[in-house]
């Protein structure tokens, strides 16, 4: 099952919307996302979070409310998902805001349980969460077309191959060392005993 998940961030564009509807998935909105879906003509689902910045008036009957403080709404959203079934999990709407908002995006991708792919849509990129659990990933990039690889938690052992310039289980923690890396027409295959955040810029 594929589920969407509208953030309380900036508004995506047009074209960004569009491409992930025609994928036929479950609308939810994350606290306030909802309203703004909802404002772009979404329907939406049901709506998660500690519900402080949703006008509830409007969503009777259609919210569930996960009141743990101690993790942010979009990461107890994406493990209530899971949770659920769910297999494939976009997000729109995380970037914007604070700049703490925004590496938050990406520190929910680390505590979210395995299971799930997950991907985060930005403007000019796509970030996908790897998960140890889950085993490898692969994906078709162009020749050219530019990639980061960051470790999120501490990995033994990174593997990537059909880049420009490959690790062969490559001890990795969060640094720079995967900035920049490029397709070479080949399908990239990534793997880790960690979990890794790959941005692949958009074409």
């Amino acid at each position: 099952m594929r589920a969407f998940l509208w953030c309380n961030g900036q508004q995506p564009s047009e074209h960004i919307v569009q491409a992930l509807m025609h994928a036929e998935s479950t609308v939810f909105g994350v606290d306030g996302g909802a309203d703004k879906a909802a404002r772009a003509g979404i329907a939406v689902k049901e709506v998660l979070g500690d519900l402080d910045s949703v006008e509830l008036g409007q969503w009777e009957g259609r919210t569930h409310e996960l009141p743990n403080d101690s993790s942010s709404d979009l990461a107890k959203s994406i493990a209530l998902l899971i949770e659920r079934g769910y297999t494939d999990i976009d997000v729109v709407g995380s970037d914007g805001g604070s700049t703490g908002h925004v590496l938050g995006g990406w520190a929910a991708l680390c505590e979210a349980p395995g299971g799930a792919r997950i991907r985060i849509h930005h403007e000019d990129s796509i970030t996908h969460r790897i998960h140890p659990q889950d085993g490898g990933t692969e994906f078709d990039m162009t020749e050219g077309q530019e990639f980061s690889v960051f470790a999120l938690t501490p990995c033994k052992g990174v593997h990537l191959q059909g880049a420009a310039w490959n690790l062969d289980g490559v001890p990795l923690g969060l640094s720079t060392r995967g900035l920049h890396n490029r397709g070479t027409g080949e399908v990239v295959r990534i793997s880790a005993d960690g979990v890794l955040a790959v941005i692949i810029t958009r074409d």
